[in-house]
């Protein structure tokens, strides 16, 4: 039967385990929401319960009828006999629950955005050389009474006219203008800078992944900068690896392959390399595994992209060729031979046909 593998979002399901088994799951909960309807399904090793609610205030859990067909109850009988519901833990250990990647670089984070708020802030109205006016009067308009005509007071003129008109008379003697330096805002920068440096330590981000810190670096030294985060990669990969391993097992449950999901128990999930290398970098490490002896389809196996598949007609080309070779054909390998073709060439040529042309 067919077998679907999807995978969830931490914040939308959960599992739980056997008091004093960390692998061992003793049920799990997945939850979404679709529109105006929340949807929840709990697996347990013998069950599966499926249940719906309206988000409407005051809506209640029922069991769920949506997209099941006509007289499909809504709990059903678990057949694999566990839950399959996997967890794929980000650095587990022994004590606490796994922690995020991010966890440790949010306090950075969050100083570089206040950072760059308070900048950008700052450049609103620092950024620019600002001017001010001395030995002048604010400018004042006289407030007139509509029925005698005569000037009863005054009143400041709003000075966001002027600021728009770009224009001021100064009429008042000794008069001028002076000017404020615009704001150096590199002292922004700078702390920025920083702690992005501290994060990306704290990350093992390479140098060579943020612009303009390296130039007219050689390979070796790109290579180099990157050990930390190939290291970190390689370490997340022993983690997810038994995770993966146990989807796949209960992938085989699913389609009834008994012996199939007991070996993959025993198995090991096989990564790509997570150090970018070049083609070169690759034909000239794998050449060197073939002079002492590795066998031609573990080197296929260490070529990026190459599937499964595709190493299957390979092996099945090699046959071929060794079976032309023994049985004589060698021109379907290498191609006729000239002086052959040219044989071949005049037995086709009918009697005469020189003295025709």
């Amino acid at each position: 039967m067919p077998v679907e593998i999807t995978f969830q979002h931490s914040s939308n399901a959960i599992v739980e385990y056997v008091p004093g088994r960390r692998r061992l799951r003793k049920a799990g909960l997945m939850t979404w929401r679709d529109w105006d309807t929340e949807f929840a399904t709990l697996f347990t090793p013998t069950m599966v319960y499926r249940w719906q609610r309206p988000t409407r205030e005051g809506g209640q859990w029922t069991g769920r009828t949506a997209g099941l067909s006509r007289g499909e109850p809504s709990h059903i009988r678990n057949p694999l006999g566990v839950v399959p519901l996997v967890e794929l833990p980000n650095r587990s250990r022994l004590h606490g629950k796994p922690r995020s990647e991010i966890a440790t670089v949010l306090p950075l984070q969050d100083a570089v955005n206040t950072l760059w708020a308070h900048l950008m802030t700052a450049s609103d109205g620092l950024a620019l050389p600002a001017r001010a006016v001395l030995g002048m009067d604010r400018p004042v308009r006289e407030i007139v009474d509509p029925d005698s005509g005569e000037v009863v007071g005054e009143e400041d003129l709003p000075l966001d006219q002027f600021r728009k008109d770009r224009l001021l008379w100064l009429e008042k003697q000794g008069a001028s203008i002076a000017e404020f330096s615009a704001a150096d805002l590199q002292n922004y920068l700078r702390v920025i800078e920083v702690a992005v440096q501290h994060i990306a330590a704290q990350t093992r981000t390479p140098p060579s992944y943020l612009a303009g810190q390296l130039v007219n670096v050689s390979p070796d030294g790109v290579a180099a900068s990157e050990a930390g985060l190939v290291a970190k990669v390689t370490e997340r990969q022993r983690h997810f690896g038994s995770g993966l391993r146990e989807i796949v097992r209960l992938e085989a449950f699913a389609q009834g392959e008994t012996r199939r999901a007991e070996a993959l128990a025993l198995g090991s999930v096989v990564w790509r390399d997570p150090q970018f290398r070049s083609d070169s970098q690759y034909s000239d490490a794998l050449v060197k595994l073939k002079a002492i002896g590795v066998p031609d389809e573990a080197l296929w196996e260490r070529i990026p992209g190459v599937t499964p598949d595709e190493i299957e007609r390979w092996k099945s080309m090699r046959t071929d060729a060794v079976g032309a070779i023994l049985g004589g054909d060698i021109s379907s390998l290498f191609g006729v031979k000239p002086d052959q073709v040219e044989d071949d060439d005049q037995a086709d040529e009918p009697e005469g046909a020189e003295g025709a042309a």
